[in-house]
């Protein structure tokens, strides 16, 4: 069934995409004024007073999260703990650009482990879709030079987002598995709070590794305050809010596609603010992997 998209649905599922742009750019500028697992703990945590209001009854003793709380554990260790600490780390070494590319291909990632893992067969159109995908990714990993491939030469932040995109693949396929009370799981605010709960045990498990074991320091000031408001209010809470309005209105294919806009907004947005121009290699890095997506999701005649 074709689900129609309406303006203003289409709206709410191009802010997203817009604010994940806008997290890769912010923590690539910030990457000198704080270290990036201390960066992804302090954006949580503002996170988590801003949902205090709306969702703070899931402290309480009885509340319906407890029963729950191995898969929130879970769920908010690749999520809000590994998933955004990786992305940090990556953006020390490669581009803004570099990392939303190899995360646009997450949807095959999740394609391979449904099939690994969940049961989930995989179609003919669907394995030609993960060819050109992979094929897009890998051009990233190379920047266009096939030598380097074959060098095995790799950036250290571009392995970082493959891990990442890994972590986020399996968080999505284990969404789907509703093993949660209805009165979390249909409000997202309590959803969101309940994964931020747990993950700040764990991303302040990360920061107090990266400040025992290696010299980081913080530099505060307006730059820094600015991008910590930004990360937490934007890619944090407000996507969330407008992804999960638009995939119920839409559906998750069709919002998928609207997922690797990312890119092509990280691709302006570092050309403006960090002089990192878009190269010939990452237009076509970015055809085959969107290009990938369309084919793997088209249904059999």
């Amino acid at each position: 069934m074709t689900q129609k998209l309406s303006p203003a649905t289409a709206l709410m599922l191009t802010v997203p995409p817009l604010l994940w742009a806008g997290n890769a750019v912010v923590g690539r500028l910030v990457s000198d004024l704080v270290p990036p697992l201390t960066l992804n703990f302090l954006r949580w945590l503002i996170a988590f007073c801003i949902l205090l209001p709306m969702a703070g009854h899931l402290l309480k003793p009885n509340s319906a999260m407890w029963p729950a709380w191995r898969r929130f554990v879970v769920l908010s260790l690749l999520g809000v703990g590994c998933y955004n600490a990786l992305q940090y780390l990556a953006l020390q070494t490669s581009t803004p650009l570099n990392v939303t590319l190899v995360a646009a291909s997450s949807p095959v990632f999740m394609l391979v482990m449904g099939a690994l893992f969940f049961q989930t067969p995989v179609r003919r159109a669907q394995w030609l879709g993960a060819v050109l995908s992979i094929a897009g990714v890998l051009i990233v990993l190379s920047r266009g030079d096939w030598q380097q491939l074959l060098q095995v030469s790799f950036v250290v932040g571009d392995l970082y987002i493959l891990l990442a995109t890994l972590c986020w693949a399996l968080y999505s396929w284990l969404l789907t598995q509703r093993n949660e009370p209805d009165e979390i799981r249909n409000h997202w605010a309590t959803f969101l709070m309940a994964q931020v709960i747990f993950g700040l045990g764990w991303a302040g498990m990360f920061t107090g590794a990266e400040w025992a074991l290696t010299d980081v320091h913080i530099t505060w000031g307006p730059p820094l305050y600015a991008a910590l408001a930004y990360v937490a209010i934007g890619p944090s809470v407000l996507a969330y809010r407008c992804w999960g309005l638009g995939v119920q209105t839409a559906g998750p294919v069709l919002a998928g596609f609207f997922a690797n806009l990312t890119p092509l907004f990280a691709a302006i947005m570092a050309s403006a603010f960090l002089g990192d121009l878009p190269q010939l290699y990452h237009a076509l890095a970015f055809g085959l992997i969107v290009g990938g997506i369309v084919v793997s999701s088209r249904r059999s005649n």
